[in-house]
């Protein structure tokens, strides 16, 4: 996974993230909505408005002086940890 900033201030980062389609972006995106001091989490694939962009850019909009790379980190974990919990249990059930 290769991953690009396009923009960054100290509330909001856009970020293009090579190689993911609407299936890991809709985890990232509904996991970093959970997280206390995001205020929005959004991503765009839209070729044919954006002058040919085929990989999702992911954009986190931040409040209460929560930093958006410290909330991406944040949310990956949680995405880590939820996935090792599932493959705990679908282990021990079959």
């Amino acid at each position: 996974m290769e991953l690009r900033v396009i923009e960054k201030a100290e509330d909001e980062i856009s970020i293009e993230i090579a190689g993911e389609d609407h299936t890991f972006m809709n985890v990232l995106k509904g996991t970093l909505l959970e997280r206390e001091g995001v205020a929005a989490a959004t991503y765009d694939v839209n070729p044919e408005q954006s002058g040919g962009q085929t990989e999702p850019i992911l954009t986190i909009k931040t409040e209460d002086g929560t930093d958006p790379l410290d909330a991406l980190e944040a949310a990956a974990n949680d995405i880590k940890d939820k996935t090792t919990a599932f493959r705990d249990a679908y282990e021990s059930a079959a």
